[in-house]
């Protein structure tokens, strides 16, 4: 396990799940998500998607206990007051990782927005061993990075290769729905679906494929083959063009917004 001011491994289920393939080891920043922290939003599509009240922020141990909702807070607030303080301290604790997965004999992988959605890649600078790159990414191409994101425009971007993003889907606006879907198909970027049971999800998966014009909405078409997107969280390792099933957990389970399908 590497703890330390902005990241850490070892305390996600799903990320052990894929670490025990013995290649990567990988290390989550959770911030206080949206508007959580009062000092400014973290994931400004949240309204449209409807995904605070099933936001994961709220299962596993972060439901249980406040001591670490107050640590996101704090840590998020840091970010708003300071962003060139919050990008220095996370250089150095990705360099601390960086050392520490070498020392295992493992590969470096990081996912920055466990609980929030930031563009990285856009108005986020870095310095690292004296040299000022344009985005963390660049400052340390040795390391695979990945998120989900709903903000759909990050995918027409021209990303660095060492990061790899994942749609998320919402049926719970018909103009964030559709624009997924067009993305996506656009794009060929995967999109993440979370399902509301692990039933229906791995139906889904024994049928092939889910034809998302059936949710709703008169949603735009997309049929697409789906995998279990819980059984690794490694999205970077996964084939283009795909839903990614996953299947509510927690406060999700009780989702009615359209963030859950089914």
């Amino acid at each position: 396990m590497f703890k330390s001011k902005t990241i850490r491994s070892g305390g996600n289920a799903k990320t052990i799940k894929g670490d025990k393939f013995g290649q990567y080891e990988t290390a989550i920043m959770y911030l206080a998500p949206a508007s959580q922290s009062l000092m400014g939003n973290v994931c400004p599509m949240a309204g449209q998607a409807g995904c605070e009240m099933g936001c994961l922020s709220k299962a596993g141990r972060a439901g249980m206990f406040s001591s670490i909702v107050e640590a996101r807070i704090a840590k998020t607030q840091r970010y708003f007051k300071s962003r060139e303080t919050f990008m220095a301290d996370l250089v150095k604790d990705i360099a601390a990782f960086v050392r520490y997965c070498a020392k295992k004999g493992v590969k470096p992988a990081v996912r920055l927005n466990g609980t929030s959605d930031i563009q990285w890649e856009v108005a986020h600078p870095c310095t690292r061993q004296g040299v000022t790159y344009t985005s963390i990414f660049a400052a340390f191409p040795e390391v695979q990075f990945y998120d989900y994101t709903k903000v759909y425009k990050r995918a027409y971007r021209a990303l660095p290769s060492n990061y790899s993003l994942t749609l998320s889907y919402s049926a719970a606006n018909e103009a964030y729905a559709n624009a997924v879907i067009d993305t996506a198909n656009e794009t060929g970027a995967n999109v993440a679906i979370v399902y509301r049971t692990k039933a229906l999800r791995n139906q889904f998966v024994e049928d092939g494929a889910h034809y998302l014009g059936r949710v709703g909405f008169g949603l735009r078409a997309m049929k697409r083959e789906v995998i279990d997107g819980d059984e690794t969280d490694m999205r970077f390792t996964d084939k283009l063009g795909v839903i990614v099933g996953l299947y509510a957990k927690g406060p999700a389970k009780r989702d009615t917004s359209g963030f859950v399908v089914g």
